[in-house]
């Protein structure tokens, strides 16, 4: 989901190009723990502040599969916790089909902020529709999911600004996923009150 941890979506086709990355004893010893209600299983993708894990709900009430974003120890700086905490109340803001949803957050034992999120399999759009070789029809189909899914957030005063192919995937049954709210603008006046709006970053996508 990460070159640094917070270029990178936490579910984004990132995730699956960054598996083979070489694993840190930090992030390591976070696997087989459990964060909350939920186990740890194993690393999808790390990067230079935190990594995203595999995990699932362990309590016993029910089963779900997730994705848990972790910051790297030593890595949770102000102006980094700020911005995780700003991307949680973002996503907390967002309810769509079309959008990874936010499932839970929390804080480590050893005080380090995470995201548990809706854990989506798929391609990238673009690969996605060239492997499938889809019509135009269906193309323009998959278009109108990404519409609505920022429509959403336009209406609830968010802004993505970077969206790209890799930050959009499509499960195996044509579901299109918006990821990665890591550098949106939230608009609303009482978010902006609280400081809940996301940090410009000269790293964007053009």
């Amino acid at each position: 989901t990460m070159g640094a941890f917070l270029d990178c979506p936490a579910l984004g086709a990132s995730v699956y190009q960054l598996a083979q990355a070489a694993d840190d004893d930090a992030a390591d010893e976070l696997i087989g723990a459990s964060l909350g209600p939920f186990r740890i299983e194993r690393k999808i993708a790390s990067g230079g502040m935190g990594a995203v894990y595999l995990g699932h709900r362990n309590d016993g009430q029910f089963e779900l599969q997730v994705a848990i974003k972790v910051v790297k120890r030593g890595m949770d700086s102000d102006e980094i916790l700020r911005r995780f905490r700003a991307e949680r109340q973002t996503l907390a803001a967002l309810d769509h089909p079309n959008i990874a949803r936010l499932i839970d957050g929390g804080v480590s034992p050893d005080g380090r902020p995470f995201l548990v999120m809706e854990f989506v399999e798929g391609l990238p759009i673009d690969k996605y529709c060239d492997e499938h070789r889809l019509t135009i029809a269906h193309r323009i189909e998959l278009f109108r999911q990404v519409c609505d899914a920022v429509h959403h957030a336009h209406q609830n005063l968010v802004i993505h600004r970077d969206l790209k192919p890799s930050n959009i995937l499509v499960t195996p049954a044509g579901v299109e996923k918006l990821l990665d709210f890591r550098i949106a603008k939230v608009l609303s006046p009482d978010l902006a009150e609280r400081h809940i709006t996301t940090a410009t970053d000269r790293r964007l996508t053009p």
